[in-house]
């Protein structure tokens, strides 16, 4: 059919009677179609332009042949079905016919893209890792030896140097923040092993957590993405890289419209700090946190619900002396937003260490500025928990009173000892904990051994206290109480417990 064929050439057709009425119905879906249905033209431009400063990532290591090398993942982890697989075809390649469990090599490729014409190249930390050998294969099938410049496990980024006898063709990053939805992307790389491999698609979310490290913000997208295309390059159509290509979820092991790329904004500074200094060196606040529920907002009066409950501050972190305390909820920090709790990581991660920030809070109810100088996020820095305590004794006969389906003791050497609750810690105990007790927050419910700390902000250190408190909050016309709780070793949580 013309693509010249118009309404009018319709009409003429009609008055003859040449068009049965189906066919007149599918003349008008065709004509209906607009050029932008059938994706932009400039993605042959786009790629062209691009493709030789994609290259594919050979990787070899040497393994003893009785480790399967499976590595530990969430559960649920849309990598862990493809680790599966991929471990046990590995170990079809001759591992389990080796009597001898001789070292042997094991290959693997992955995809990355060149930032700079001196040759650094970028990549995801999975395709790298644990290599003896890393080898960077250009578009034209020159392969070049890789020297590894540093590697962050918490992005999962990697930072790579060849060296060529000429300068070699580069891309730069674009801005990732300005990425719109339904935006036309271009993904390259090397699925299977095929090489300069391009596909295109839509920007389907932003921001998205897939539970796989602590600054999860990734941008999803319906470009076919596949095994192999790690570590490669999303394009905008101007050319620019706005996401580094890194996981996919699929059940049958090949695309199915959902893939996950690293946002540029967030690679940008790793990978600035990994050609500066080989290591990342992130901001440290010094606080644990937990989501401001629906239930925990009411209590503070904050509507919408937004920000981040800081649940515990660490005595030696910049929090403390800067004046942040257990309950106040990080609404901004140094002029950015904090929407919800999982923001708030992101954006002290990104914050030069030594900056002298303004963090805003709301606490019992008003805002208040403080200042914080950050300090440097450690490797061996504890991730607390806010899980419960899941080995405490069972219940114990000397309780003083029973609140609400809970069990409450006041303090005694004895407790101590039997909870292994430390010495600093003031607060009335659990010791027993009704099923019928309601806590709004299923992955925050108390057990024995707990320690209240305080009720609503205001702190308690009997039973009776609790109790008089929960009447008062009763009589307010308060639906839920916020429990300050602490396990035995100091760390601390909030509690929204239902009054009803």
């Amino acid at each position: 059919m013309s693509r010249h064929f118009t309404s009018r050439h319709l009409s003429q057709f009609v008055r003859h009677g040449a068009v049965t009425a189906a066919l007149l119905a599918a003349v008008i879906i065709l004509t209906a179609q607009p050029a932008a249905a059938r994706g932009p033209e400039n993605i042959a431009d786009v790629a062209e332009q691009v493709i030789d400063a994609v290259v594919n990532i050979s990787t070899s290591q040497k393994v003893d042949a009785r480790v399967t090398g499976m590595p530990d993942l969430p559960p649920g982890s849309p990598m862990e079905e493809f680790f599966d697989e991929f471990f046990k075809n590995r170990r079809g390649q001759g591992g389990g016919d080796n009597p001898d469990h001789a070292p042997r090599r094991v290959n693997s490729l992955g995809s990355g893209f060149i930032i700079d014409p001196s040759g650094l190249v970028v990549t995801n930390n999975h395709v790298i890792a644990d290599a003896d050998e890393i080898n960077v294969i250009l578009n034209d099938g020159t392969k070049l030896p890789a020297q590894l410049l540093g590697k962050d496990t918490k992005s999962d980024l990697a930072l790579l140097r060849v060296h060529a006898d000429k300068p070699l063709k580069a891309v730069a990053f674009g801005d990732s923040d300005k990425l719109r939805l339904g935006e036309w992307v271009i993904a390259i790389g090397n699925p299977f092993s095929l090489g300069g491999t391009v596909t295109a698609g839509i920007v389907s979310a932003r921001n998205r957590d897939i539970q796989s490290g602590p600054y999860d913000n990734y941008i999803q997208t319906d470009a076919a993405i596949n095994r192999g295309n790690s570590g490669g390059p999303l394009f905008n159509l101007n050319g620019e890289v706005i996401g580094i290509n890194t996981a996919i979820i699929s059940p049958s092991g090949g695309s199915i419209g959902i893939g996950f790329a690293v946002p540029s904004d967030t690679a940008m500074p790793v990978i600035g700090q990994l050609r500066e200094f080989g290591e990342t060196r992130r901001g440290w606040l010094g606080v644990r946190i937990q989501q401001v529920t629906d239930d925990i907002a009411e209590s503070l009066s904050i509507k919408p619900p937004r920000g981040a409950l800081v649940a515990g501050v660490d005595d030696k972190g910049p929090a403390k002396p800067g004046g942040i305390e257990p309950g106040d909820v990080v609404v901004k920090f140094d002029g950015h937003d904090i929407k919800e709790m999982r923001d708030l990581p992101r954006v002290v991660a990104d914050t030069p260490v030594g900056k002298q920030v303004d963090v805003v809070v709301i606490r019992k109810g008003k805002e208040e500025t403080h200042q914080v100088k950050i300090g440097r996020l450690m490797d061996t820095e504890k991730v607390a928990s806010n899980d419960p305590k899941q080995d405490a004794a069972p219940e114990q006969k000397s309780t003083v009173q029973k609140t609400l389906g809970l069990e409450l003791s006041a303090m005694s050497d004895d407790l101590r000892k039997k909870f292994k609750i430390r010495d600093t810690i003031k607060g009335v105990i659990v010791t027993g904990v009704d099923a019928s007790v309601d806590v709004s927050q299923p992955d925050k419910r108390l057990a024995p051994g707990d320690v209240i700390v305080e009720v609503q902000y205001e702190a308690v250190g009997n039973p009776a206290a609790v109790q008089a408190r929960i009447d008062q909050l009763k009589a307010q016309g308060k639906k839920v109480a916020v429990l300050l709780v602490s396990n035995g070793n100091g760390e601390t949580r909030f509690v929204a417990l239902n009054l009803q």
